[in-house]
């Protein structure tokens, strides 16, 4: 009886008029029903009961009741089956309907009425989605396998506000937007329907018609967890899950994890093209795990970083032009096999960072954009909803509902996958409004400004909701600009972020390492301009995949000189990354000196590993990765100018910076780079303990393929005070190297 009460409450108790000349099945015949309830369904009249069902496709249809099966009547040839009693049968009422598949065959086939299950989103839900406070908006909205009255079943919503009518659609019933129309919860604009009996990994879409335009548009499930592979478009309905987390220590230590003075050394992979099989299939997740991980434990790294795993419908956008902002792409396999791969990660002692893409979306017709046939989660004004750049729309950080959405898309990454963090990209594009605009193509802020006021409310959102509910958790902003106090908390009037991806000194250095070396004495402050804002931000010092695509070349094309030069530049490069303050990243590839830029289509050239110099290269980056893990000096105080001490930045005319890294408890290193092929034979530098120091590292040993120029054995301090220091000790510097120095015996 609890069950008839809804439906009458959910109708209003309207009368439900007989089938002929009904204005209420003109509009569900041309799919133009609003409130499918009200004709649909079990209806409780003056005198009788009724039930009401579209079956477009049936020749007979029968109802279960007290005395069995009986027959419906076809009230309407368009497929419309009634039937009337003193009583309504037990709900939710079991239907045997009799139809012919589309080679007319005759099927029949038992299944309970959707109009039986009355919605169930909550107020609460409801009011906090439309107030942009849902953080789970994931557990509402979407496609999710439930049980109702017992019945197992799909449970539908999504948000349409603008729209006249909104129907689920799929081979369920044969994409016909007429059979399935959901109904909304009044001024919410979400929309719901449940289906019982439907399967697991059933494909579906929604079909929108727009109540101005009258429109039909046909739209993916924005909340969808799982998508057909590409070029198909559809969701799919959610499988069991059968993953089972063994990352519980992971996580326990993870919430303590003392990530300003820990290190992070981050290994960025685009998944398709880390590595391939012989006939060009992807890696999946499993297989990644499999191989990935022992070689990311082998050269060091603390962490992975993936390029957007997230349902993208173009390979060439590396997952940037996102249309599945909840779903795990199926190029490599299920959301249970990204799982595996996270938790396989975590019990290897090795953290997972998503890229994720708030900042834009693409045009593709059947995903977020002019979603219900308005500018639902972008904005009208191309002048504030579209980015010139990339050809992508902007989100509307102002609606609520569209801040739901990414609150949620960020919470379900780290809370159903783990990941440890999330690597926001192109933050600078979402904080300007004339971000790469002429002055005439923006609109200013609503102080005359051009602060992007809702997206900065977005992303403190954002980063307070990560640092409070996931303990440990990482957000990082690849932000290209001086917008201050990118990575300081909230509270002090930052955005939030742990950290910023440091683009000055990336751009400076690699600007520098351009240069000949014979011209590097006149662009020194390249190496020592960034030492003026080094610890404004918690920084990370990244080689990115940006750095070597587009016609950028690779990381070694970059180095001038012959070919051994190149190798030795690079090598020097790579001691400077290492030993300088900042966190680390490096994208695939450059670590073994890959020689051609990066392309999606195929795998990274490991057959490179063949050449001694290239394997020079990776030998070189895997010790400098181990040291640095290893060395609190090299990581302890990377966002604090304590860590950090110019020995001499002076010396542009042997192009060669030196300097000391230290460590909390005051033990250091002492770093030295020479930037120029001439090799420093009694090179005197200071030092602030005498003593005797060691080579704790050379860039240009044999065994990278250097010239094994170096320091053998120990060095004595000399006594004799240098460069502001005590003590000094003289060295040869190799040519196109860097050396590491400890201190060995206090004297």
């Amino acid at each position: 009886m609890q069950a008839i009460i809804l439906h009458m409450q959910f109708s209003h108790a309207k009368p439900v008029t007989s089938a002929k000349g009904d204005p209420l099945l003109k509009a569900l015949l041309a799919a133009r029903l609003h409130d499918p309830f009200v004709y649909l369904g079990a209806h409780v009249q003056q005198n009788h009961s009724l039930v009401r069902v579209f079956r477009p496709y049936a020749s007979n249809v029968w109802i279960n009741t007290a005395d069995g099966f009986k027959p419906m009547t076809c009230a309407h040839s368009s497929g419309i089956f009634e039937w009337h009693s003193a009583t309504l049968p037990a709900m939710p009422y079991l239907l045997r309907v009799e139809e012919n598949d589309t080679a007319q065959n005759t099927a029949a086939y038992e299944t309970y009425d959707a109009y039986a299950f009355p919605p169930q989103i909550s107020d609460h839900d409801l009011y906090l989605f439309n107030e942009g406070q849902l953080r789970q908006a994931y557990r509402t909205l979407g496609a999710h396998t439930t049980e109702i009255y017992g019945i197992a079943g799909v449970s539908f919503s999504v948000w349409a506000p603008n729209a006249e009518r909104v129907s689920l659609v799929g081979d369920f019933n044969r994409w016909d937007g007429r059979v399935h129309p959901m109904t909304v919860h009044g001024s919410s604009g979400v929309w719901e329907l449940f289906i019982p009996g439907l399967p697991q990994d059933s494909l579906y879409k929604y079909e929108i018609r727009n109540r101005d335009s009258g429109k039909v548009l046909l739209k993916t499930d924005p909340y969808a967890t799982h998508y057909e592979l590409r070029s198909g478009t559809a969701a799919r309905t959610p499988v069991d899950a059968a993953a089972s987390w063994q990352d519980a220590r992971w996580m326990a230590n993870r919430a303590d994890w003392d990530w300003l003075h820990a290190p992070l050394n981050i290994y960025e992979i685009h998944a398709g093209s880390w590595k391939r099989h012989p006939d060009g299939r992807f890696y999946t997740y499993r297989e990644l795990a499999q191989h990935l991980i022992p070689y990311v434990l082998e050269m060091g790294h603390t962490h992975i970083e993936l390029l957007p795993v997230s349902e993208h419908p173009l390979d060439e956008s590396w997952g940037y032009q996102t249309t599945g902002y909840f779903a795990a792409t199926s190029r490599y396999g299920s959301p249970d096999d990204l799982k595996f791969f996270v938790d396989t990660c975590h019990q290897a002692g090795v953290g997972v960072i998503l890229d994720w893409v708030p900042a834009h979306f693409p045009q593709d017709a059947f995903a977020l954009s002019r979603f219900d046939g308005t500018a639902l989660y972008e904005h009208e004004d191309p002048r504030l909803g579209f980015h010139q750049d990339w050809g992508t729309y902007i989100f509307n950080y102002g609606r609520n509902e569209v801040k739901s959405f990414l609150l949620s898309s960020a919470h379900y990454w780290l809370s159903e996958f783990h990941f440890d963090g999330l690597r926001v990209d192109a933050v600078a594009s979402m904080l300007y409004l004339d971000y790469s605009r002429k002055q005439d193509e923006w609109l200013p802020n609503k102080y005359g400004g051009r602060e992007n006021l809702e997206a900065i409310e977005f992303l403190r959102e954002l980063n307070i909701m990560v640092h409070e509910e996931f303990p440990g958790a990482l957000t990082l902003a690849e932000e290209s600009t001086s917008w201050p106090a990118v990575s300081r908390p909230t509270y002090a009037g930052g955005l939030g972020f742990s950290m910023k991806w440091n683009m000055g000194w990336m751009n400076d250095t690699l600007a520098y390492m351009l240069q000949n070396p014979v011209h590097r004495q006149f662009h020194h402050n390249q190496l020592t301009f960034g030492q003026l804002y080094a610890y404004t931000e918690n920084f990370v010092l990244p080689f990115s995949h940006d750095e070597v695509v587009h016609g950028k070349g690779s990381l070694l094309d970059k180095m001038p000189g012959d070919a051994w030069q190149k190798f030795a530049n690079l090598r020097l490069l790579f001691a400077y990354q290492m030993t300088y303050p900042g966190k680390k990243l490096n994208f695939m590839g450059n670590e073994f000196a890959q020689g051609r830029e990066w392309s999606a289509s195929r795998e990274l050239d490991w057959s490179l590993l063949e050449h001694a110099q290239h394997r020079g290269v990776q030998a070189v980056l895997r010790d400098l990765n181990h040291l640095y893990n290893k060395t609190p000096a090299l990581h302890q105080l990377d966002f604090s100018p304590e860590g950090f001490a110019w020995i001499d930045c002076h010396d542009a005319g042997n192009s060669i910076i030196s300097y000391l890294r230290h460590a909390q408890d005051g033990s250091f290193v002492l770093v030295a780079l020479n930037f120029t092929p001439v090799p420093r034979a009694g090179y005197r530098i200071g030092v602030p303990v005498s003593g005797s120091y060691h080579e704790m590292f050379n860039s240009d040993s044999t065994y990278y393929g250097g010239s094994n120029l170096g320091n053998p054995g120990h060095l004595t301090t000399t006594g004799e005070s240098w460069m502001g220091l005590p003590d000094s000790i003289v060295i040869t510097l190799p040519p196109l190297a860097g050396i590491i120095l400890s201190l060995e015996d206090v004297a």
